[in-house]
C-alpha cells in the first residue's frame, strides 16, 4: 500500500509553551500547531522504571506528509492518546514523507 492511501488518521501536532510559575520552575501548556493526515503503525511496548514504579509504554511510528518545523519537543495527539515524538526522520530521502517515532506513555 502507499504511504498516502495508508493515511487515514487524523492527529493533531502539538507544540509546547512554557510559562515561568514564580517558583523558579515553569509550567508547561500545549498549543495546537496542526490538524494533519497520517499512517498510524502501533509497534512493541515494553516497560520501563519511572520513579520507583514501572511505567509502561507503546511504541508507534506515524508516516505523514513531509512537513517542516515538526521536532522531538513536540507531541502528537491521536484518538485520545498523548504520543511523545522520539525521532523525526525524512521517510523517502526526498522530503515528500515524514515518519515519527513516538512513544505513549500509559
Amino acid at each position: 500500500m502507499s504511504a498516502i492511501a495508508g493515511m487515514r488518521e487524523r492527529v493533531t501536532l502539538q507544540s509546547p509553551a512554557r510559562a515561568a510559575d514564580g517558583a523558579g520552575g515553569a509550567d508547561v501548556s500545549w498549543t495546537d500547531v496542526a490538524t494533519i493526515w497520517a499512517q498510524v503503525e502501533e509497534g512493541a511496548g515494553g516497560e520501563r522504571l519511572a520513579g520507583e514504579r514501572l511505567a509502561a509504554r507503546a511504541a508507534l511510528t506515524l508516516t505523514l506528509r513531509y512537513r517542516v518545523g515538526i521536532t522531538t519537543e513536540m507531541r502528537v495527539l491521536w484518538s485520545g492518546r498523548v504520543l511523545n515524538i522520539r525521532a523525526v526522520r525524512d521517510a523517502d530521502g526526498r522530503k515528500r514523507f515524514l515518519t515519527l517515532e513516538c512513544e505513549e506513555e500509559r
